[in-house]
């Protein structure tokens, strides 16, 4: 059984629960890492830090514990860039369809990386089924894929 690690900001909670509700109903395990009890006293989303979720997220992705992450925040920037400082993330930002399957065919991402405040609900839960069933293509995108891979060790290096 496939297991998504989710984790957002104050930017992204409402959608994050649609998400996690989506995931439910396809079965598939789900280790929510936060945010969610951020309220304040006037029921909007208290302000946290965006770099502890992505960084949850993104640190599970890496070591194995989970196979993919999906991370929103406001824009989904902010995510993207703590998503990618981890090895083996290959964290990408998401606006439509499009990209979310071409993320997965030619990328091979591991995170999907949403922005709350810019993605409408229907289109952001189209995007998240569509990247958990495109497959990878391999092939020449492998190639590229190592070339990441090799930059990626030789800066760990330095």
């Amino acid at each position: 059984m496939l297991k998504v690690a989710i984790g957002c900001d104050h930017g992204g909670v409402e959608l994050k629960e649609g998400i996690v509700a989506l995931l439910g109903s396809m079965g598939l395990e789900i280790a929510d890492m936060g945010t969610g009890d951020c309220c304040s006293t006037d029921g909007k989303p208290a302000s946290v830090d965006y770099p502890d979720y992505g960084a949850k997220v993104a640190r599970a992705v890496s070591a194995g514990e989970v196979d993919k992450g999906i991370l929103v925040c406001g824009t989904g920037i902010g995510m993207s860039i703590v998503a990618n400082k981890f090895p083996g993330v290959r964290a990408a930002l998401c606006h439509d369809a499009f990209t979310a399957r071409m993320s997965r065919m030619h990328n091979d991402a591991n995170v999907l990386a949403i922005g709350g405040r810019v993605t409408g609900r229907e289109v952001a839960l189209d995007m998240v089924n569509i990247w958990l069933s495109t497959p990878f293509e391999g092939g020449r995108h492998q190639r590229r894929l190592d070339k990441i891979s090799d930059i990626e060790k030789s800066s760990l290096s330095v």
